[in-house]
């Protein structure tokens, strides 16, 4: 107690305590430097766990945020390509002049000797036997059979299956059947002088009240001459992507048959029925008898 008393009188007395003073704080600075490292140990650790924490927790967030948004951007392309079949599939309609429906695929004929399909459309929605379908890229075959919510639609490429077709650059007519394979149609009867090439258009001709006319089916693909008889023979690949399309239009182009009179009319107008009347002469009591 006399030394440390001695030495703040003389601190405050003389001035060359001041360099003693900066001598003894050089001497004592490894010892505060020795008592402080335990707190900055403790520190720095408490530190670094809670950082390491933080970049754990962020890490995990970003893991969610990252498989969130590729499960969106899968979405997103599967919608991207649907949207883009779909405005392909609207496209391939003459949606001004004829009605229409869309439908898609449910399931297909496992019969390898068939080529039918389901489509998630029926009689509730308004389809009937004989109703022509189409994708994107041009005809796909009729509709044979019709439930409550769906159709069986057989298609151009069923062996069973035959339409009449004209020659897009020329007009002249034939008759197109399946051939058992998705690739291929053969044309009927084509005499070995008509003026037909690979890479001609076949279209619907309007013939038979089946098919409205100037719908693509088909693109010749080989026309072999046989000397010696009468007809060529023609080959075709369909031009509807028949093993791919998902999505489809069915039209009506005609009332379906057997079709009620009165619910027809029903859907038109009383202007509409008024003008029509008016237009062939049937007035009220002709129209009662």
């Amino acid at each position: 107690m006399l030394a440390a008393s001695a030495l703040m009188f003389a601190d405050t007395r003389f001035t060359r305590m001041e360099e003693v003073r900066a001598q003894l704080s050089t001497l004592v600075a490894p010892i505060q430097w020795a008592v402080s490292l335990p707190s900055d140990v403790l520190n720095w650790g408490s530190l670094a766990l809670s950082d390491q924490r933080a970049l754990l927790e962020e890490n995990r967030r970003l893991r969610e945020q990252i498989l969130t948004l590729s499960h969106r951007v899968q979405h997103m392309a599967s919608l991207t390509a649907e949207n883009v079949r779909l405005r392909e599939l609207l496209s391939a309609s003459r949606r001004d002049d004829m009605p229409f429906i869309t439908a898609e695929l449910l399931s297909l004929d496992p019969d390898p000797f068939t080529h039918q399909m389901v489509v998630d459309r029926g009689r509730r929605h308004g389809v009937y036997v004989g109703q022509p379908v189409m994708d994107a890229a041009g005809l796909v075959g009729q509709v044979t059979a019709v439930s409550g919510y769906s159709s069986r639609v057989l298609t151009v490429a069923d062996a069973s299956h035959a339409l009449p077709v004209q020659v897009n650059r020329n007009g002249l007519r034939f008759i197109a059947q399946g051939s058992g394979r998705y690739d291929a149609l053969s044309v009927m009867h084509v005499p070995d002088t008509a003026d037909i090439r690979a890479g001609d258009l076949l279209i619907t001709s309007g013939l038979a009240g089946r098919f409205p006319a100037g719908y693509p089916v088909a693109r010749v693909a080989e026309v072999v001459h046989d000397p010696g008889q009468p007809f060529a023979r023609v080959t075709a690949t369909p031009v509807a992507q028949l093993q791919r399309s998902r999505h489809f239009l069915l039209l009506f182009p005609t009332p379906p048959p057997g079709a009620d009179d009165e619910a027809w009319d029903l859907e038109l107008s009383a202007d509409a029925v008024e003008a029509a009347r008016a237009l062939i002469g049937l007035d009220a009591d002709q129209e009662a008898r």
